[in-house]
């Protein structure tokens, strides 16, 4: 298995400026001429979540296109709250990194929050230029009760965004400890605390704080898209992919026995496969 300790080069890298000049880190990788996939990350993650994928074999096929959220890796972090919790700058951010990239069709893959990013996206642009969506471990809403949010966010959200260092780090942990049913090495470990640590605590409450519900964008979209979710998930409860492939038409599910929120991490190589195949569809090949 591949790992995020070890480095390889993309084939080029940007810092790109969004609509209110918040400027987001962007890297290519692969084949420029293949079909394009760009992958989206969850809360407090950043581009490098994605290791297995540009190190493994859908490189040899595909251009893909990660990046780091705003606030979050190597992209700015505005200090304003109102930076993180307008829908616009959402939707405008992953329009300036498709435009950057010269996107074609792209395939869009979102994880986890990533969702309510591409949802945004698609409520402000439509899905005309769009290929096809894979969400894996994709919430659909977020607001009080917290229905279908699971313990594993709920029981250490708030000291992932307080002030208390020491409680925010021990939180920060728990948090990585459930993230996914296959173990990490120490060096894994300690790798995804690093980045999810650089995100300031306002970033984190900036994004928790809005009162989402994208269920309606999503189950209306018309282009394939396939639904992967860990059966053991405790982040983001398997309901939330069951409402969407009872609302969407065009929604296929990929199911993962034994798997919790990050099936791309821990069932890469059948992950990437079916990514592979919905990125097939999209290009004809």
């Amino acid at each position: 298995m591949t790992t995020a300790l070890h480095p390889i080069e993309p084939i080029a890298t940007h810092m790109v400026a969004s609509a209110d000049g918040t400027r987001l880190h962007v890297r290519e990788w692969g084949r420029q001429d293949g079909q394009d996939i760009v992958f989206v990350h969850g809360w407090s993650q950043c581009d490098l979540c994605w290791a297995q994928q540009v190190r493994g074999s859908l490189a040899e096929r595909f251009h893909l296109i990660t990046f780091d959220l705003r606030g979050h890796g190597r992209s700015d972090a505005p200090a304003e709250a109102a930076r993180y919790t307008d829908d616009a700058v959402w939707a405008d951010d992953l329009a300036a990194v498709l435009e950057v990239v010269s996107a074609r069709r792209p395939v869009l893959v979102a994880w986890s929050y990533g969702a309510f990013v591409v949802a945004d996206h698609l409520r402000a642009y439509g899905e005309e230029a769009i290929g096809a969506i894979a969400l894996v471990g994709a919430s659909l809403r977020l607001t009080p009760p917290y229905e279908g949010i699971g313990p594993g966010m709920l029981e250490n959200v708030v000291d992932m965004c307080g002030d208390d260092l020491l409680a925010n780090i021990a939180a920060t942990r728990r948090f990585l400890a459930v993230l996914s049913r296959r173990p990490r090495t120490p060096a894994e470990t300690e790798t995804a605390l690093a980045w999810n640590m650089i995100v300031p605590t306002r970033v984190r409450e900036a994004l928790r704080a809005r009162e989402i519900d994208v269920a309606d964008v999503l189950a209306a979209t018309m282009v394939p898209m396939l639904v992967a979710h860990g059966r053991e998930d405790a982040i983001v409860l398997p309901v939330m992919a069951q409402e969407l492939l009872e609302r969407c038409p065009s929604a296929t599910a990929s199911w993962y026995d034994g798997v919790g929120h990050t099936p791309f991490w821990e069932a890469p190589d059948r992950f990437d496969l079916e990514l592979a195949a919905l990125a097939g569809r999209v290009s004809g090949a």
